[in-house]
């Protein structure tokens, strides 16, 4: 199984920080962003990791996280050099993955469930991880049966299901024949629910229903709520 994160995007919501570097180097209370997402895959005993980030900062990526000797894994590094979104930025890691499996997190998304089990039973196919959320009309919403993803509808006035789609995914490696196979959406970008609706088309996309905490700390409102919640996990 590789690791891949995603820490790309030019972070508007968040300005004026990301006027002085990546989001994903912001605090979030005592620690820069992107270890929390590391944490989510290392603790779940993936070494091999991708770090995948825009030209404008990969640098200071690379500057801070270095090898990944640090950390006790491997960290390889891509460059992004257009934001081609999300879908875009998984397939600069073809090479990278082989034909190996792939737990993909989007570098904002901060999660308090361990995700070890579902990397050790993995089996192929796909599988995304769905958070019971107040609002699902600001999210993708998932609809599941019998474990399997029927459906997948982006920001629904009318939400089916309460099941919004988070940011950590699992792949096999025909995720890139998927990725080959799309357009751009009317934004111009290559978008990861198209991949997802390739693998529910296929009938090989399954879910699983996270516990605990999430957030997507891309606002300064997630973000600070997700610093209160660390700084309440810190002193407990």
């Amino acid at each position: 199984m590789k690791g891949i994160i995603l820490a790309g995007g030019q972070g508007t919501r968040l300005r004026p920080l990301t006027d002085i570097t990546n989001k994903h180097l912001i605090a979030v209370y005592d620690k820069p962003m992107i270890l929390y997402p590391l944490e989510r895959l290392t603790s779940a005993g993936i070494k091999d990791i991708m770090i995948v980030s825009g030209r404008d900062h990969v640098g200071h990526f690379l500057e801070y996280m270095g090898s990944g000797h640090d950390f006790g894994v491997n960290f390889t590094y891509k460059v992004q050099d257009t934001a081609g979104g999300i879908a875009h930025a998984l397939l600069l890691a073809e090479d990278f993955v082989g034909s190996d499996n792939m737990s993909v997190i989007l570098c904002d998304n901060i999660f308090e469930q361990s995700f070890k089990k579902y990397v050790d039973n993995f089996k192929g196919g796909a599988r995304i991880f769905l958070k019971k959320v107040p609002d699902p009309q600001r999210f993708g919403v998932a609809v599941v049966k019998k474990g399997l993803v029927k459906k997948i509808i982006e920001k629904p006035k009318h939400p089916p299901t309460q099941l919004a789609v988070t940011g950590f995914y699992q792949y096999d490696s025909q995720v890139f024949g998927f990725i080959k196979k799309l357009k751009p959406s009317a934004r111009g970008e290559l978008e990861i629910t198209d991949v997802n609706n390739a693998y529910i088309k296929a009938g090989q996309m399954r879910a699983e229903v996270i516990k605990g905490f999430w957030s997507d700390a891309g606002t300064h409102d997630s973000l600070a709520r997700t610093i209160k919640w660390a700084m309440a996990r810190k002193t407990k």
